[in-house]
């Protein structure tokens, strides 16, 4: 195994030197031969299930010369493209809306309300927290907003998705939603499956529940109603992704989430604890901030293995400005009328609650 790895090894640098092209391919079954054991996505979405190895057979002797290939595949600039075999957005569980875009980037549906905010952002203080605009584009008749892929940095990482605020509808919808509140057994059903105790005996007669009704149930039976956030997603190091986080709603199930998350790492939590810090500082003083009611858009948690740790704020497509001269706290309580989200009231109970892990774990 170690004379094949250093002769492919070999072979790879003089196809380096050859054609580009050929190498892309020739480490691309290398690196995905050794990782995966399966071929390549070229979709791009996440694949859930651990990676099989296939009949390669995987010994110490060869990890060695294996590290070597796997740095040379880190320079390689044109290997960046399926390096990250799982975009950070596929968490939130709408795959659809992706596509892989050229050096680094990625490509996110175009949403009109996205970009307007995105591009706030780029001239905004919360710049370094956002990822960054490269503007629309076309691919396949599609129109899509280029963004930066936050994975670059990463090795196999780890990522959390935390979709903020007290609410995840707009006041709007809600009216919407009002306006003409057609029983929907659909939703009678997801209600009952989380919750055979949930539905009126009105409402379990008809079988059905108005739109508003569930919207706002919706939020009692996470942590968003009563910490402004909740966990939306994890995916692991090892691809496996997890979203069956509906009912995590105590701030014990939360802690426990998290720790599973970080593996009790405690250099990962003190990561993660001074960006949540910068990220409130840097929201309290925002102009964007303030004039925008911010729902549905989430704080991603990244960190790998060797330690880096860092967290953004994704998903604008539901933020949306305020009339002029408006502005908003993000953590007075939300009275139907007042636009208040209580995104900061969220972020104050990540804090404490990864604080008080910091302090916990020995």
């Amino acid at each position: 195994h170690h004379h094949t790895v250093c002769h492919v090894f070999k072979r790879v640098q003089i196809v380096c030197i050859t054609r580009k092209h050929q190498l892309k391919s020739v480490l691309q079954t290398v690196w995905l031969k050794h990782v995966h054991g399966e071929p390549e996505a070229t979709d791009h979405k996440y694949k859930s299930g651990r990676p099989h190895y296939g009949n390669t057979k995987v010994d110490s002797g060869g990890h060695k010369s294996w590290k070597k290939i796997k740095n040379m595949v880190h320079w390689s600039p044109f290997v960046m493209s399926f390096k990250k075999k799982y975009p950070w957005i596929q968490l939130a569980g709408h795959a659809g809306s992706f596509k892989a875009g050229a050096n680094g980037r990625i490509l996110k549906k175009h949403c009109e309300c996205e970009q307007r905010c995105l591009s706030l952002l780029m001239r905004d203080v919360l710049r370094p927290y956002v990822p960054g605009y490269h503007g629309d584009v076309e691919k396949d008749g599609q129109k899509y907003n280029q963004m930066e892929d936050l994975l670059a940095e990463f090795d196999f990482p780890c990522v959390m998705d935390c979709k903020m605020g007290v609410r995840t509808y707009l006041e709007e919808e809600l009216t919407k939603a009002r306006k003409k509140p057609s029983p929907r057994p659909d939703m009678y059903q997801k209600m009952v499956e989380v919750d055979p105790e949930a539905a009126t005996p009105e409402e379990n007669l008809q079988k059905a529940v108005t739109k508003p009704r569930y919207m706002q149930w919706r939020e009692t039976i996470s942590s968003t109603a009563t910490l402004g956030f909740r966990i939306e997603g994890v995916k692991k190091e090892d691809g496996t992704v997890n979203r069956d986080f509906k009912k995590t709603k105590t701030r014990e199930q939360v802690t426990e989430a998290f720790h599973d998350f970080v593996k009790g790492n405690k250099d990962i939590l003190n990561g993660y604890l001074s960006r949540l810090k910068e990220v409130r500082d840097t929201l309290e003083i925002s102009p964007f901030f303030k004039t925008h009611e911010v729902i549905g858009s989430s704080l991603l948690f990244v960190h790998d293995s060797k330690g880096r740790a860092k967290v953004w704020m994704i998903d604008f497509g539901k933020t949306t400005p305020l009339p002029e001269g408006e502005e908003l706290t993000h953590r007075a309580s939300w009275q139907e009328g007042n636009r208040e989200d209580g995104y900061l009231s969220g972020l104050d109970s990540l804090v404490d609650i990864i604080l008080s892990m910091v302090n916990s774990e020995t």
